[in-house]
């Protein structure tokens, strides 16, 4: 019989059941050979403050405790629902709601809103060891948005034709590996798509597509594809069915639990997507993609008056 690899709600809760807990997890996560000063990177001369988590620098004069300079800085929510709402979205496969996650927490929905944002701000930190992308690399777009003919009269956008006003996102899926997406909005162009191949995937390797004619040059790589026009979905190692198999999931998220995302917003809920693909994958064991994402959370910080600015 296989390990076990999930953790229940309840056992959960129970490994973190206060503050306490989980500031001590994330200390240990943090700094697993001792505290080391955010500030100046220093850990030479780091002494406990009277008050409980936090820690001065003798070297550089400064206080900080294990939020400093992560996600969690400046937040009044307790650790033990950050480290709750990280366990959803690792483990919620088509995501969860601000709405949701604020009667999970009881916490207003403003503030799980501002937390699942700073959470995706760290969902798109690059993976440890990530590199590019290599072998056999999937390469598709997809749109995102309503159609204009079900849009209220004062929202048509006047843009007719092909996608509409619909915003495009371009995705990358190494074989057995890692996916890349990246928010492309109304410039699927050749040489936009180019560029994305060329700066996430190694030259030389294989890219299968569909028969869009943005893919019509592809220098520096081994280009496959297959027509989707003509109902043709495999033709030998051609096929493009892991890359769609990612925007399967993005837009059943997208229709069934965001209900829609603003162009200002969309690429940190493309990235909390991914994420659940590479690290946050439901093959690894729940603690390990908890651990992943605390690793991201390092050095990633977003306040909200950048989040809601024009």
């Amino acid at each position: 019989m296989s390990e076990k690899v999930t953790i229940s709600h309840y056992e959960f809760l129970q490994k973190f059941p206060d503050e306490t807990t989980a500031r001590t997890y994330l200390e240990a996560r943090r700094w697993p050979t001792g505290p080391i000063c955010p500030h100046c990177n220093k850990g030479e001369r780091v002494q406990v403050r009277k008050v409980v988590g936090y820690f001065r620098c003798l070297a550089c004069k400064e206080d900080f405790t294990v939020r400093t300079g992560t996600i969690f800085e400046r937040s009044h929510i307790p650790l033990n629902k950050w480290l709750m709402a990280m366990y959803l979205i690792a483990t919620a496969r088509k995501g969860i709601s601000s709405m949701q996650l604020s009667k999970e927490l009881g916490i207003t929905q403003k503030s799980a809103w501002f937390m699942l944002q700073r959470i995706r701000e760290a969902c798109g930190k690059d993976p440890i060891g990530g590199g590019m992308l290599s072998g056999f690399v999937e390469a598709d777009e997809t749109y995102l948005g309503g159609r204009e003919a079900n849009k209220h009269a004062n929202k048509h956008s006047g843009i007719h034709g092909g996608p509409g006003a619909k915003h495009g996102v371009f995705g990358m899926r190494e074989r057995g590996g890692m996916t890349r997406a990246v928010v492309v909005d109304q410039d699927t162009s050749g040489a936009r798509l180019r560029h994305e191949l060329r700066v996430n995937v190694e030259a030389g390797s294989t890219i299968c597509t569909d028969d869009a004619r943005a893919y019509n040059r592809l220098p520096g790589f081994t280009h496959m594809s297959v027509n989707h026009s003509a109902k043709v979905y495999v033709d030998g190692m051609a096929s493009t069915n892991g890359i769609e198999s990612v925007w399967a999931v993005l837009k059943r998220g997208y229709y069934g639990i965001y209900h829609q995302f603003t162009i200002k917003h969309m690429q940190r809920y493309v990235d909390e997507f991914t994420y659940r693909l590479n690290e946050g994958n439901c093959k690894i064991h729940t603690m390990d993609r908890i651990d992943s994402l605390i690793a991201k959370t390092n050095g990633v910080r977003i306040t909200y008056k950048a989040l809601i600015a024009e």
